[in-house]
């Protein structure tokens, strides 16, 4: 995967390497994480983040509540809310990544497009 890094940056014109090193290069993963934010989905993002954490909150409650019960059918009444609620935050958390990887070779197509469009005009 190297090589083709190494050969992407080689096609690259003196202007677009220019461009990259003055907004500090390729952003990683936070940034594109963060960058969700400001797109035009940012308000669901935000949503799924309040909801995400809402449930880890309120399943770690349960879980807790169900640490402290001595019968098992208040056991069974904190355990099973918990064990659903936290396992709903982590389908929720799971969410995300596919989305942010999907922004990144979206980008990577479109760099490709350009150099493409660069040596064809």
């Amino acid at each position: 995967m190297k090589d083709v890094d190494r050969m992407i940056d080689e096609a690259l014109g003196a202007e677009e390497a220019d461009l990259l090193r003055r907004i500090g290069g390729k952003p990683d993963l936070v940034e594109f994480a963060i960058g969700g934010f400001g797109a035009g989905v940012g308000w669901l993002v935000y949503l799924m983040m309040a909801v995400q954490i809402a449930m880890t909150v309120a399943g770690a409650w349960a879980a807790w509540e169900f640490f402290q019960a001595t019968d098992p059918v208040t056991q069974l009444r904190w355990g099973l809310p918990a064990a659903v609620l936290l396992l709903m935050a982590l389908i929720i958390k799971g969410a995300v990544p596919p989305a942010v990887y999907h922004n990144r070779v979206m980008r990577e197509l479109k760099r490709i497009e350009l150099q493409v469009a660069r040596t064809q005009g």
